[in-house]
Formats: structure tokens, C-alpha cells, sequence
């Protein structure tokens, strides 16, 4: 049996785990919302988020002549045990909840007032000595606390996902470097077009990722605007003046984050439109992302009944059945990422829509959406790399086969010869299983064919020039 302790507030008495350092409103909070199985702590970033604000709030409180330095030191102290990891796993509450946040809120207040409590050579829950609302929560609300909270807990994100970019783009263009001598077919709409090399195409695989990264970072800084010390929908009530410069300069210091004051603290209290824009830049790298893993799909397919240019690393068995068959798996579950990416930039979208008047209680999600995003791509992307970019060789005879067979030359003939003469000759060598070469005498009259054959045996690097 677990031993437990019981609280009580204005509606009732509950039980809490003798061992937990939340309390009734977290309690509450785990039975009101038992709807993901995913608790705050799942994303740590919303955590040290949390601590950081909580921190910064106690300074401008001990600042301002608001907090007991006793008090605001030991709810210090617990902050930046939290910052560097600690207690974690007291933040229970679903990371989806009714509430804009309130749950998470209150979460924190809980655990922090009843660690600062024991700082103090208190019992857990002696509220009357440092209390989570009039003390860990002073000075602040919800509606200005959770907004901040997450918005840092984005930014903190944004490292590890720019990174994993760089690496999967540098890791393409090795690719290129190492693929440039070879030469392919060149396709649009599935079809045969031109020649190109296959270092071009990874090439371009590799600037379509980073041309990202700086449109990432010019985003990221519309997180930096909070709205701390608006406290209830921005009206700054119950909060001494001067309390939200103050607590977003020491916010500013804790996080590294060059935060800034939101000039209409009502406004920023209810507008998500930053979530929404930096969303739709999650979308646009997974969209492209995805693009790419279909292109190294089809490129790999086969091994010789499919285009077969290139082969990807065998990371494990393709199949239960089919003795020796390989998957592009890697690919496949990097497209499965950016799939979960778009769908969860329409959870964004919707739930920034959703809010009323001068709240929006849609905050969890989006939060919680973001982060996903942002974590799976990051794995994705490593992923795609180290467990396959890195490995991918060239089929350079099939490369050749294919380039040989088509009739992809005949583009660079027709300013030479002339559209239609080099439409005729394109139709007459497929539709007779002929080479560009073979068909030319038969169908131009000679002049042209001497002109197109002097050209086509040039070779194909001279052609695409």
C-alpha cells in the first residue's frame, strides 16, 4: 500500500503520495486528465522553462521588497536545482489539459514551495510558511507564466533541431562531392528530361535542408516577446510596478534568451501568432524533408526491376518472408515524422484559431504539438543521416544503362536542329527501340543528321554543357 498524506482546499480533502512533492491542485490535475499518458516532464525544456520563470519571478519579488529574502532564496535555491535537472519527475500533470495551463502551473508552484519548504527544515505541505500562491506564484498568474514557460521551452529546441539540419546537409553535400563524375538521367513528372550528373541532384538535396536553417532562426526570435508580468489577461493587477521589466531582465539572464517585454501586454496575452508562423516553418523543413526521402526511395528502388541508381545501407531485414530483400526504412520513417510534422501544424493552426476574447485556453496543445515536432525531426534528421546518407552508394553501370538507353540527349539538340526535327527523331527512336545515333540517318535529312550526330558524340558531360 502507498503511504499518503491528505490536503485540503475549498473543494475537499484529497490524498496525495506521502513521497510526492506536488500537492492538491496537482493531484486534482493527474485525475482530471488522465488523456495522453504524457506528462510535462516527458519534454524537460517545459520543465527548466518553468524553473526559469519561477526563479526569475522570486529575484524581481526579492527586488522589489514583494518576497522575504528567506523565502525567495529558498525558492532560488529549488529553481536552479530544477534548471540543472533535478525533480523532474514531480511534473506529473498530462502535458494535454483543460485550463490554458493552469494544471502545469500550479505543478510547479506545488513542487517548488514544498522543496523550498524542506530547504527550510519544513514538513511537506506547511503551507502557512511559504505558500505555492502566495509566494512561488506571487506577483504572477498563469496567463502570463505558462506563455513565457513555453515559449523558452521552444527556443530550447531550436539548437538541437538547427544542428541536426547542418549535419544532414553537409553529410548530402559529401554525397555530392563524391557523386559528381556520374552521370544520370535527369527526370520531371516521372518522365526522362535531361542529363545531369547525380552529385547535382545531391546537391540540391543538401541546399534545400539548409536554405531552412536561417529562415528557423529569423523565426525563433518572434518566441522572444513575453508577456511576464501581465499577470491576469495583461493587466498587470496584483503585481508591483516596474514588476514585469524587472522579472523579464533577470529572465533574461537565467535563459540566455534575448527576451524582451511585450509592448501591449493584452494583446500578448492572448495572440499565439508567433506559434503559428514558427509552426509553418516546421512545416516547410518537414515538407521538403519528406520530399527528399521520397526521391532516395525512388531512386533505390528495385534492386533491378525498379531505377536502382543507387543503393542505401542495409540497416536490417526487409522482410519475414522474401529471403534477402532490403527496405529503405530509414527514409520511410523520416516521411512518417514529417507526416505527424504537417498534421501537427494544423493542430497549431486550429487551436490558435480557438481562443476567445483575452485568453487563449488552447495553449497545452500547441505546446505540446511544437515540442513533438521539433524532437522528432531533430531524431529524424540524425537518423537520416548517420543510418543512411552516410552509407548510400552509386550504381554507376546502372547510372550509365539508364543515361545510354534514353533518349534524354535530344533537349540539347533542338536548339542545334530544331524543335520539331528533334521531336521527329525523340518519337521515331522510341517508338522503334532505336538510340538517338541510330535513328538520326533515317529520319533527318542528312545535313541534320551529320550536325546531330557530331553533337550526340560529343559525350554526355559536353551535351549538358
Amino acid at each position: 500500500m502507498t503511504t499518503t498524506r491528505t490536503e485540503t482546499d475549498s473543494l475537499g480533502a484529497i490524498s496525495i503520495p506521502q513521497a510526492a512533492a506536488w500537492g492538491r491542485q496537482t493531484q486534482r490535475a493527474l485525475e482530471n486528465f488522465p488523456i495522453t499518458g504524457v506528462a510535462i516532464s516527458h519534454y524537460p525544456e517545459l520543465i527548466t522553462g518553468l524553473a526559469a520563470v519561477k526563479k526569475a519571478c522570486a529575484l524581481a519579488n526579492k527586488q522589489l521588497g514583494e518576497l522575504a529574502d528567506q523565502k525567495a532564496d529558498a525558492i532560488v535555491a529549488v529553481c536552479d536545482e530544477i534548471l540543472e535537472g533535478q525533480h523532474h519527475e514531480h511534473f506529473v500533470v498530462d502535458v494535454m489539459q483543460g485550463g490554458a495551463g493552469t494544471s502545469t502551473n500550479m505543478n510547479a508552484n506545488e513542487v517548488i514551495a514544498n522543496l523550498a519548504l524542506q530547504k527550510l527544515g519544513l514538513e511537506i505541505g506547511e503551507y502557512r510558511h511559504l505558500h505555492p500562491n502566495d509566494d512561488v506564484n506571487r506577483s504572477q498568474s498563469t496567463n502570463d507564466v505558462y506563455p513565457t514557460a513555453i515559449r523558452l521551452a521552444a527556443l530550447a529546441r531550436i539548437s538541437p533541431l538547427i544542428e541536426a539540419m547542418h549535419s544532414l546537409s553537409k553529410s548530402l553535400m559529401a554525397k555530392a562531392a563524391e557523386f559528381d563524375h556520374i552521370m544520370k538521367v535527369g527526370r520531371t513528372q516521372l518522365q526522362d528530361a535531361v542529363p545531369m550528373s547525380l552529385g547535382a541532384e545531391f546537391r540540391g538535396f543538401a541546399t534545400t535542408i539548409n536554405e531552412d536553417v536561417d529562415r528557423l532562426g529569423d523565426l525563433s526570435r518572434l518566441l522572444t516577446e513575453v508577456n511576464l508580468g501581465g499577470t491576469a489577461i495583461g493587466t498587470r493587477i496584483n503585481a508591483p510596478v516596474k514588476f514585469g521589466e524587472t522579472a523579464v531582465a533577470h529572465l533574461r539572464d537565467i535563459s540566455g534568451e534575448p527576451l524582451s517585454l511585450a509592448a501591449d501586454l493584452i494583446e500578448a496575452s492572448s495572440d499565439l501568432g508567433a506559434f503559428v508562423m514558427f509552426s509553418g516553418i516546421l512545416k516547410r523543413v518537414s515538407i521538403k524533408l519528406s520530399k527528399v526521402c521520397n526521391d532516395l526511395r525512388l531512386m533505390s528502388s528495385g534492386p533491378r526491376a525498379g531505377i536502382g541508381e543507387i543503393i542505401l545501407p542495409a540497416v536490417q531485414a526487409g522482410s519475414s518472408i522474401m529471403p534477402g530483400k532490403v527496405n529503405p526504412v530509414i527514409p520511410e520513417v523520416v516521411n512518417q515524422v514529417c507526416y505527424q510534422a504537417i498534421g501537427n501544424d494544423l493542430t497549431v493552426t486550429m487551436a490558435a484559431e480557438a481562443g476567445q476574447f483575452q485568453l487563449n485556453a488552447m495553449e497545452p496543445v500547441i505546446i505540446h504539438k511544437v515540442l513533438e515536432t521539433m524532437g522528432s525531426l531533430t531524431n529524424a534528421m540524425n537518423v537520416l543521416s548517420t543510418r543512411c546518407v552516410d552509407g548510400i552508394v552509386a550504381d554507376e553501370e546502372r547510372c550509365q544503362a539508364l543515361l545510354e538507353n534514353s533518349l534524354v540527349h535530344v533537349t540539347a539538340l533542338a536548339p542545334i536542329i530544331g524543335y520539331e526535327a528533334a521531336t521527329k527523331l525523340a518519337k521515331h527512336a522510341q517508338a522503334n527501340g532505336l538510340s538517338l545515333q541510330a535513328a538520326a540517318e533515317p529520319v533527318l535529312p542528312s545535313e541534320q543528321a551529320v550536325i546531330a550526330l557530331s553533337h550526340l558524340n560529343f559525350g554526355e558531360a559536353s551535351i549538358v554543357e
